[in-house]
């Protein structure tokens, strides 16, 4: 992305959440649309301030005349071999955060359609995505590749009509869902 975009959009910075965040949201309410990119969710612990006092609130209390287009993304959840301090899910942590929009994605789908509507939101918007599924093939189909494709925010997607039970999944376990699906 560097190559395309160049030093004056695509910012590498060190490791300091605290510091790369401030400086999303201030560029956010000054009328950009930046993507903060974490490591992992659990060093965004470093940067809460910004994102629930700064963005959320300034949004939420404003009641949406301070604008804070901003989308905040990164792995968060159960991952393999990275001990406690780096499998915690925050999915459930800022769904209580007032003025913040949430989104955790299965498929590529999902990743493409999410992420194109959370930077066209004027709300601050955390994606929160799952290590294991990087490197996860799937299909994508001829609408989810139109560069206008969006998911709409507040909207269940239905993998598999069926009428005797209705089995639900969350992200990485959706898969699963489906397996079980498939063996009912």
């Amino acid at each position: 992305m560097h190559d395309k975009y160049g030093a004056k959009r695509i910012w590498d910075t060190p490791i300091a959440e605290a510091g790369f965040t401030g400086l999303g949201v201030g560029a956010a309410l000054g009328g950009l649309r930046p993507i903060i990119e974490f490591m992992t969710w659990n060093f965004a612990l470093q940067s809460m301030d910004h994102i629930i006092n700064s963005a959320a609130k300034a949004h939420y209390m404003s009641a949406g005349d301070m604008k804070a287009p901003i989308v905040f993304r990164g792995l968060n959840g159960v991952s393999a071999g990275v001990a406690a301090q780096h499998s915690q899910c925050f999915a459930a942590y800022m769904s209580h955060v007032p003025g913040l929009k949430v989104f955790s994605v299965y498929d590529c789908e999902d990743a493409r359609g999410m992420l194109k509507a959370s930077v066209r939101d004027d709300n601050p918007v955390v994606l929160l995505e799952n290590e294991m599924m990087y490197g996860v093939p799937f299909k994508l189909s001829d609408e989810a590749m139109d560069k206008d494709f969006l998911i709409p925010f507040g909207k269940i997607k239905i993998m598999k009509e069926g009428t005797d039970v209705t089995i639900t999944g969350y992200a990485k376990m959706v898969g699963h869902a489906l397996k079980a699906a498939e063996i009912l």
